[in-house]
């Protein structure tokens, strides 16, 4: 009951229009995006390598070239869809536009996977800079909740980045590794060895930033790294 009646107070005194079917937002939890386009958010369900989740063009194949090549520190990564229409903007919204409260309806999205047994999550964490600009980690945001749903301590600062990197995106593959090399360090590192953790991301694309936090993190003693990611980017 509280909730209608919210809703019907914001929606007369701050009506807003869903930036995908320019309709009205009804449902604040989802606002700006209507719940019509918010139920169309829907899993991938196409074949994706069984190490990275990486999307695959061929139903015969089950693992991708790169992990046949360069076995990453990580058990396993999933993601919920690809980063394309709804899902795709409302990311958005959260990270660029700072709609903070996002992040619960997208962390229970994340909910939808079917999630490994792990003792703690930890995020990615932000250069200091961008966080700056921000004023917030849109992955600590979504591992906050998503570790409050399972029951398990999210652990923060520590998986902290070392030094700032040039944006990822427009890099292609091999310049998103270079970037990022060596921009991670464990501190803390009793609060996580021999612990298996989550370690939550809003996008994986080529897998650069993931691959290089679970190395840091393995080096500093944790058992199973599992990454969880809202999306997969594919790269142009």
């Amino acid at each position: 009951m509280k909730r209608i009646l919210l809703n019907r107070f914001l929606n007369i005194f701050f009506p807003e229009t869903c930036p995908v079917c320019q309709g009205p937002a009804r449902e604040h939890k989802t606002a700006p995006i209507c719940s019509g386009c918010w139920e169309g958010i829907s899993p991938y369900e196409g074949p994706s390598c069984r190490r990275c989740g990486k999307p695959l063009v061929s139903d015969v194949a089950t693992i991708c070239g790169e992990c046949l090549q360069d076995e990453p520190a990580f058990t396993k990564a999933v993601s919920f869809g690809l980063y394309e229409g709804v899902l795709k903007k409302a990311i958005s919204l959260l990270k660029f536009y700072g709609m903070k409260r996002l992040s619960k309806p997208l962390s229970d999205i994340i909910l939808q996977i079917e999630l490994p047994q792990a003792d703690a999550v930890v995020p990615v964490p932000l250069n200091e800079k961008r966080l700056r600009q921000r004023e917030f980690n849109q992955s600590a945001l979504l591992a906050k909740n998503l570790a409050e749903s399972r029951g398990i301590p999210v652990v923060l600062n520590c998986l902290v980045r070392t030094r700032d990197t040039r944006q990822q995106v427009g890099l292609n593959s091999r310049d998103r590794r270079k970037n990022i090399k060596k921009a991670f360090d464990v501190k803390q590192k009793e609060l996580i060895a021999g612990k298996n953790i989550m370690l939550v991301d809003d996008v994986v694309t080529t897998g650069a930033t993931v691959r290089e936090c679970a190395r840091v993190l393995k080096k500093a003693g944790v058992e199973n790294i599992y990454v969880i990611t809202l999306a997969h980017g594919m790269m142009e």
